[in-house]
């Protein structure tokens, strides 16, 4: 039996509230970089994806799945590919004024898992991930459920 449907929770704030909580690292490899060199990057800084830059250009990112998919699948040699040969173009990028509501949407419908934040001069600012929007959505969930249990347990006047 079918009840209702679940849509995506709503999610309040911003991006750039959201980057004033966890930080504006950037994580990035040069294009020309080897892939084997990326890996080690993204090992050593703990992340699952590395922005591709030139100088301050956005150009590209590269994940582990890339890696997976396009090196390792195909029998290449991480040390002798670079990561321009492997990395996704066309990389999405949103404002800091973007809701994380519509964050939320857009890496739902494009099935992606990181989303660079640039400024209105197209310079990247920050990056939010997948799991960050998790745990915004965890954490609000957390306070409505605080909220409706402090309303329930409450004395009525009588």
């Amino acid at each position: 039996m079918v009840i209702g449907t679940v849509e995506n929770p709503p999610l309040h704030g911003t991006v750039a509230d959201m980057l004033a909580l966890k930080g504006t690292t950037i994580y990035a490899v040069a294009p020309d970089a080897t892939v084997y060199e990326a890996i080690e990057r993204m090992d050593e800084w703990h992340v699952g994806a590395l922005l591709v830059m030139r100088g301050e250009e956005l150009v590209g990112i590269v994940s582990e799945r890339d890696y997976t998919r396009k090196v390792i699948l195909l029998g290449r040699a991480s040390k002798e590919t670079l990561v321009e040969e492997i990395m996704s173009t066309g990389v999405i990028a949103l404002r800091s004024d973007t809701s994380l509501g519509e964050c939320l949407r857009v890496v739902t419908e494009r099935r992606i898992r990181h989303l660079p934040v640039v400024d209105a001069a197209g310079k990247v600012v920050g990056v939010l991930s997948i799991g960050d929007l998790v745990r915004a959505v965890v954490a609000q969930q957390a306070e409505t459920i605080s909220a409706l249990k402090s309303f329930i347990g409450s004395d009525y006047p009588t």
